[in-house]
C-alpha cells in the first residue's frame, strides 16, 4: 500500500504511492538546508511554502513557490533549503 520515508533526523518525512502519473512521493519538510541524490529523473511540485533549489552544475540558488515545478536528472544531487515547513509532491520517471 504506502511507504513511509524519514530523512535529516525526521526533519523530512514522505509518503510514497502509485499515482496516475506513476511512482511518486508526496511529504513534508521542516526549515533547514538539505542534500538530494537521485535514483531516476524526479519532477518536484512545491504544493505549499517555497523551496530554493541548486541543481546540479549551478552555483545559483532558485525559487520555487507554491505550484511551481522543477525537474531533477537521475544520478545526480541537489541542494534544498526552505524557510518553514513546506510540503511537495515529487514524481519519478
Amino acid at each position: 500500500m504506502f511507504k513511509t520515508n524519514e530523512y535529516f533526523d525526521g526533519k523530512v518525512k514522505s509518503i510514497a504511492f502509485t499515482s496516475l502519473e506513476g511512482p511518486a512521493t508526496v511529504g513534508v519538510m521542516a526549515g533547514g538546508e538539505y542534500t538530494f541524490g537521485t535514483d531516476s529523473i524526479e519532477i518536484m511540485t512545491v504544493v505549499s511554502g517555497a523551496m530554493d533549489i541548486k541543481l546540479p552544475g549551478s552555483d545559483a540558488w532558485k525559487t520555487f513557490h507554491t505550484g511551481e515545478s522543477f525537474e531533477v536528472a537521475k544520478g545526480v544531487k541537489f541542494g534544498v533549503r526552505v524557510a518553514t515547513e513546506t510540503s511537495y509532491l515529487c514524481l519519478y520517471k
